[in-house]
């Protein structure tokens, strides 16, 4: 692995990021959808109906990556379900015979982020020692749970100990994790500040609402220039004879009441991702992605890049 080196403090959120004299350090968008992607197992819905006809119009599971030309090195940031996909995309951009897949970063154990690793295993890639940075009830989950302890004890991956407020640095890139509220059943939930030569960008694919986070997330985006966040609902309507509100995710329309003076005072994007099957968003030409525009926020797509 290449110039990884593990930093003690929080504070150092806001220290600068490595500079290398080839800038070309981006963040690639791999998925975009809620955990279980688009169409969802089971939803025969008409609004599910498109993704079963047309392979084309199916959307994998929310992940990014960093992709670092000059170092010649990448990180995943999740292991979907949908990652043999991913990780050709990954490759089509960044060839896995010239750059190094320094590491795979986890931020919490629900199936749309994690059980991707499987395809690292004996049965599938047969991959020898990929670091995978878990937190720490990540890590005891991942060691003493099959199928994932085998991984471990064949070394198809190593895994490789995150703290809330550490970070890891690389050698163009700086990646912090924080702990965010979430339904924590079998691992912490972080979000991921990445930091790169010249942007830092504020990951948060899954997360409750805003109004649990300490520090608030406007604090956090004071020093950002980049915000992809937790868009799963886009209002409480979404799911007939469900609460939304019993689920926890912020709705984007409440993440756009409160960020939209943020927008309007800076140079902030900010960026919807994580969206769930029944998401009016996840429609390019839909009234709720023209809503979201308008106000000058973004819906991720699949293979997007954010220079950074």
């Amino acid at each position: 692995m290449k110039g990884r080196v593990l930093m003690p403090l929080f504070a150092a959120l806001l220290l600068a990021a490595p500079v290398i004299a080839d800038e070309s350090v981006t963040i690639h968008v791999l998925g975009v959808a809620q955990d279980a992607g688009y169409p969802q197992a089971g939803c025969y819905e008409p609004h599910c109906m498109p993704g079963w006809e047309d392979r084309n119009a199916r959307i994998t599971a929310s992940s990014i990556a960093v992709v670092d030309a000059g170092n010649e090195s990448k990180l995943l940031f999740d292991a979907t379900p949908n990652m043999p996909d991913q990780l050709y995309r990954l490759h089509r951009i960044a060839p896995d015979d010239e750059y190094t897949l320094d590491g795979v970063f986890l931020t919490h154990a629900h199936i749309g982020h994690y059980t991707g690793l499987m395809f690292f295993g004996h049965e599938a890639m047969g991959a020898r020692r990929v670091p995978v940075f878990a937190m720490p009830r990540m890590r005891i989950f991942l060691e003493t749970n099959g199928p994932w302890d085998q991984l471990v004890r064949y070394q198809n991956i190593t895994l490789e100990l995150l703290r809330d407020g550490s970070p890891v640095a690389f050698d163009a890139v700086k990646v912090t994790p924080f702990r965010v509220p979430h339904r924590d059943e079998y691992s912490e939930t972080v979000g991921l500040l990445i930091e790169g030569p010249q942007r830092r960008l504020l990951y948060a694919p899954d997360t409750d609402r805003w109004s649990e986070w300490n520090p608030p997330l406007t604090d956090l985006l004071a020093d950002v220039d980049v915000a992809i966040l937790d868009g799963t609902f886009f209002s409480a309507d979404e799911l007939p004879g469900r609460d939304v509100a019993s689920i926890g995710h912020p709705l984007i329309a409440h993440t756009m009441d409160l960020l939209e003076p943020v927008l309007e005072a800076g140079d902030l994007e900010v960026w919807f991702t994580h969206l769930n099957h029944s998401n009016p968003a996840l429609e390019p030409g839909s009234d709720a992605t023209r809503a979201v525009t308008e106000r000058g926020f973004g819906i991720v797509t699949e293979n997007q890049d954010f220079p950074i």
